[in-house]
């Protein structure tokens, strides 16, 4: 949908609203001009997860810490799961606080036209805004629980283990940059297609499950390398996993950092974006006949 403002001083008209001519349409423009109602959005993403809750945003420190507490008691000491050498802890709690990062943006996303429906059939505003509003909202919990990240990290490093930071360290915004737009690409596609299929998000809630389990969260990369070598294909399919795998990598100095793993996770996030767009622009035309 496009906004065109009227010039003829005949017309009682200030704006027309037309639909999208190109089905690629993204029009960042009207985005800029509602940047508004997405400040809007955020604030309100970010304030009613723990609006009537006691802890409040105390859970964003708790959630990853007992998280954290229990995969290492359960994987690092029952299962006896390596950690390439690092301690449980913060080994742990970095894989643990990108990937709520990205799992939080694709749930939320996916249910887009289906919470929302009542919103979009009274109002026009560039429907793309919402799940942006999530990736913005997810994004300010992600640097609360980063922080909390940081400060268990430092402390590790003062206390002289075996930590080793390099210079990957500055890939560390893109990193992050990179597992917003996976989770919104595919959170825009889902929320595109449970718009017809409603069971698909009971499907997706125990999908995203699985996946943390398919990618280096609670195993190293180099665990599936020396043990599994036969599905370390499958597991660098995961788009997640060299994301995860840099990540770590910079902050403790191992693990398996590959440029070409990386750019394989970049090409596949801008496709997988193109899609979305295509699929959403599509869908927001005529899904109140279907919600």
């Amino acid at each position: 949908m496009n906004i065109t403002k009227i010039e003829d001083d005949n017309e009682p008209w200030d704006l027309v609203l037309e639909t999208k001519s190109k089905w690629y349409s993204l029009d960042l423009g009207q985005l800029f001009r509602f940047k508004d109602l997405l400040l809007l959005f955020v604030r309100r993403d970010f304030i009613s997860v723990y609006k009537q809750t006691i802890l409040g945003p105390l859970w964003f420190f708790i959630q990853p810490i007992i998280t954290a507490l229990t995969f290492s008691v359960i994987f690092g000491t029952l299962a006896g799961i390596s950690t390439d050498g690092l301690p449980q802890l913060p080994f742990y709690m970095c894989g643990i606080t990108l990937w709520n990062y990205f799992s939080d943006t694709l749930l939320k996303t996916s249910d887009t036209f289906t919470a929302n429906a009542g919103i979009f059939g009274k109002v026009y505003f560039p429907r793309l805004i919402v799940p942006l509003s999530v990736v913005l909202s997810n994004l300010i919990k992600f640097g609360v629980q980063f922080l909390l990240f940081l400060c268990v990290w430092i402390y590790y490093l003062a206390k002289g283990s075996s930590i080793h930071p390099n210079s990957t360290l500055f890939l560390v915004p893109f990193l992050i940059l990179l597992m917003g737009f996976l989770g919104l690409s595919f959170g825009i596609i889902i929320s595109s297609m449970t718009t017809k299929y409603r069971d698909l998000k009971f499907i997706v809630s125990f999908g995203v499950q699985l996946l943390m389990y398919a990618s280096p969260i609670v195993f190293p990369l180099s665990l599936v390398s020396e043990k599994y070598p036969q599905f370390k294909i499958f597991v660098l399919a995961n788009p997640i996993t060299s994301i995860v795998e840099a990540l770590k990598y910079g902050f403790f100095g191992v693990g398996e950092f590959n440029w070409m793993y990386l750019l394989y996770s970049l090409v596949f996030t801008i496709l997988l974006f193109l899609v979305g767009m295509i699929v959403f622009n599509k869908v927001e035309k005529s899904f109140m006949d279907t919600v």
